[in-house]
């Protein structure tokens, strides 16, 4: 019986001592995931202001990541809204990421802002909507096409509807209307 006891402990110390390994590893080197936390498809998202709707954001696809901050791979679409129910402007977008502690956006690719009441046409590569100022603006080279001309430039600032804008750099030929 004593035989079999101490015969017992060395298969148990020995599955013990084969058991453990060296595998313990500094927690400061190890490689942490940092891709989305979240990956939320065919999304809707309202903005209101005393129950009037203000933005309507939609996207194919929204990542979000541990920071709070979202990128939207497939693209996203934006309707600004006036009086209810009446879509003053649309920002389109292949690409935009969103820098949630700034209410920041950053729209890539084919970017296109379009004041549907005044009928122009913004088109960029790169544009900015800071949602907390109501603004949109890039460095990067805007066309806008009028009712009457195309003006062309490098920068634009504008109010998030596109109804005034300024072109930091025009370029081209510009017309003056006398009044």
């Amino acid at each position: 019986m004593r035989n079999a006891w101490i015969f017992s402990s060395i298969v148990a110390l020995s599955c013990l001592a084969f058991g453990c390994s060296d595998d313990l590893q500094d927690p400061d080197k190890v490689e942490t995931y940092k891709g989305p936390l979240i990956e939320n498809h065919d999304v809707v998202t309202l903005y209101s202001d005393s129950a009037r709707l203000q933005i309507k954001l939609m996207a194919p696809v929204q990542q979000e990541f541990e920071n709070g901050d979202g990128v939207f791979p497939k693209g996203l679409n934006v309707e600004f809204y006036g009086k209810p129910g009446q879509i003053t402007s649309t920002l389109k977008a292949n690409y935009a990421k969103q820098d949630r502690h700034k209410n920041l956006y950053l729209a890539q690719g084919k970017v296109e802002v379009e004041n549907r009441v005044k009928k122009e046409k913004l088109e960029t590569e790169e544009l900015f909507w800071d949602k907390n100022k109501a603004l949109i603006y890039t460095d990067k080279f805007v066309k806008i096409t009028t009712g009457e001309e195309i003006l062309m430039g490098n920068g634009l600032r504008a109010n998030q509807d596109f109804s005034k804008y300024r072109i930091l750099k025009p370029t081209g030929i510009i017309s003056l209307q006398e009044e």
